[in-house]
């Protein structure tokens, strides 16, 4: 079977290994579609650790970081529960570096990590569930201090989780989604998958106060980047979930401190949140599918990380069966 692995920083090759079979509460995936973590991806190829102070040696795992993944079932293992053969699946749990990834034509997911999507849908739509979950324990941290329902929501950066935390609040019962990022088209976007407004953070056209009534009530940042972070506090009046990564300090001051703003770190990942995600999935309240601007070979690897670079592409759909 073809998989990708990451040699060196800079350079993937798509090299042969053997079929895979599945041991204990394994199954084995045929993938259909897999897309990038974005972050995941720039930083491996870029020989640069996703988190701070860590480490990566290459030749990288072969199929990592693919964990973005979608397929049917071919084979099960011994006292599998919860998968059978013939399911259509996606990963909604990352399985950790040191394993085998989804860039490949097969893979073993452990059932545990596995849950049941829509067949009738593309793989685009179902490739980023593992996104979606991670977007929506944000959005349970925000609910457990918080509400959602009849506010002004503000969403930070308008990558993957940004295009997804819009959809989420609409669904949630948010009065006004009000959207930012600086690029353009990225803005366009976000209006069609349901945001009332969206502005750019740099052109002074949204009010510098959280105490006017014109201010957000809760937010989300999707960079962890300190300016978008601070842009937010300034005008945020109850709550922010940071989902973003967040590498460096931010400025917490006396008009943030005034009237109690809380900012509010990352949660862990979680099967409920996961099933939460694909309910909304078939619900037709979230739509991955427009996440997804290209599809392409894993020949085409290093083109695609390009495209992400240079803010050409939101998500890259990998195909394990194309050509090219």
């Amino acid at each position: 079977m073809k998989v990708l692995q990451i040699v060196e920083p800079g350079k993937a090759e798509v090299i042969e290994l053997p079929i895979p079979e599945p041991q204990t509460g394994q199954a084995l995936i045929r993938v259909q579609g897999v897309t990038t973590c974005p972050h995941w991806d720039m930083h491996i190829m870029a020989g640069e650790p996703m988190f701070p102070r860590g480490k990566i040696e290459y030749p990288y795992t072969p199929g990592q970081p693919g964990h973005e993944a979608t397929g049917e079932v071919v084979a099960v293992g011994p006292e599998t529960a919860g998968v059978k053969e013939g399911d259509r699946v996606s990963l909604w749990r990352d399985q950790g570096p040191t394993r085998p990834g989804f860039y490949a034509q097969y893979a073993i997911g452990d059932a545990a990590n596995l849950i049941q999507v829509p067949d009738t849908l593309p793989d685009a739509a179902t490739a980023p569930v593992e996104l979606a979950m991670c977007v929506h324990v944000s959005i349970d941290q925000l609910l457990s201090i918080s509400r959602i329902s009849g506010t002004r929501f503000g969403v930070g950066g308008l990558g993957p989780a940004g295009l997804i935390a819009i959809q989420m609040a609409q669904a949630y019962g948010a009065s006004e989604v009000v959207a930012f990022d600086p690029v353009a088209e990225r803005r366009d976007l976000a209006l069609k998958l349901g945001a009332d407004r969206a502005l750019d953070p740099t052109d002074g056209a949204f009010p510098h106060d959280r105490f006017s009534d014109g201010a957000l009530d809760v937010t989300i940042d999707c960079t962890g980047l300190p300016a978008s972070i601070e842009f937010l506090m300034d005008r945020t009046k109850d709550s922010i979930a940071l989902f973003g990564v967040l590498r460096e300090e931010v400025r917490f001051t006396m008009k943030h401190w005034r009237r109690a703003l809380k900012l509010i770190g990352y949660g862990s990942h979680n099967r409920s949140a996961a099933e939460r995600a694909v309910q909304l999935i078939r619900a037709s309240k979230l739509d991955l599918t427009p996440l997804s601007t290209t599809r392409l070979p894993f020949a085409r690897y290093a083109e695609g990380v390009s495209l992400l670079k240079e803010k050409k592409a939101i998500k890259i759909l990998y195909d394990p069966w194309m050509d090219g």
